[in-house]
């Protein structure tokens, strides 16, 4: 099956006015996202941050509760961080990536929450992920703030299609449009029985 990781990306995004901003790297995006990461089999949980001091940040909480003393406080939240890592931009997630599966092509998948073109359905991604000769590795990337920035859209091979529920209003946080995409893509609901 293909290996799937997830990006968090808080540079470059998009801010209220829709000019390019970096966001804060939270606590809670940190641990929240590490937990769908390691409940749904992902591969890495990398957080993109442009900023020395956020990238220290992220560092020290994920030594912390991976090797100080918050490992053996409660080792289910070290067992969920130990896939999270941090880089600089995407050209450095490449190449971990690239190092981590030799030899192995690259699909890069944006999510947004609104339509785009190269839209890609959940459908379609499910089967390819729960194809077990497919030997691709899938880069999932989220953005934070009012989401990722149009020159990183335009460098994706994929556009997730957006999350829709029974209203129009969709601007969920990261934490949760994660979850709910994850479950759609690999959990072990109905759909998971029809797949290939």
């Amino acid at each position: 099956m293909p290996a799937v990781h997830l990006v968090l990306v808080h540079h470059p995004t998009i801010d209220k006015q829709g000019d390019v901003a970096a966001t804060s790297v939270t606590n809670l995006d940190i641990h929240d996202l590490s937990r769908v990461a390691c409940t749904y089999g992902v591969a890495g949980m990398w957080i993109v941050h442009p900023v020395d001091g956020m990238l220290r940040y992220v560092e020290k909480v994920l030594d912390h509760w991976t090797a100080g003393w918050g490992a053996a406080y409660n080792p289910r939240r070290r067992e969920s961080l130990l896939a999270t890592h941090v880089a600089r931009d995407l050209g450095e997630v490449a190449d971990q990536l690239e190092a981590l599966h030799p030899g192995q092509p690259l699909v890069w998948v944006a999510t947004s929450a609104r339509q785009r073109p190269n839209t890609v359905s959940f459908t379609a991604m499910r089967r390819w992920l729960h194809d077990p000769a497919d030997p691709r590795v899938f880069c999932i990337l989220f953005g934070t703030g009012w989401g990722l920035h149009p020159c990183v859209l335009e460098e994706m091979d994929y556009i997730l299609e957006p999350i829709q529920g029974p209203t129009p209003w969709n601007h969920l946080s990261v934490r949760a449009a994660a979850g709910i995409i994850m479950d759609r893509l690999l959990g072990l609901g109905r759909e998971a029985s029809e797949a290939p």
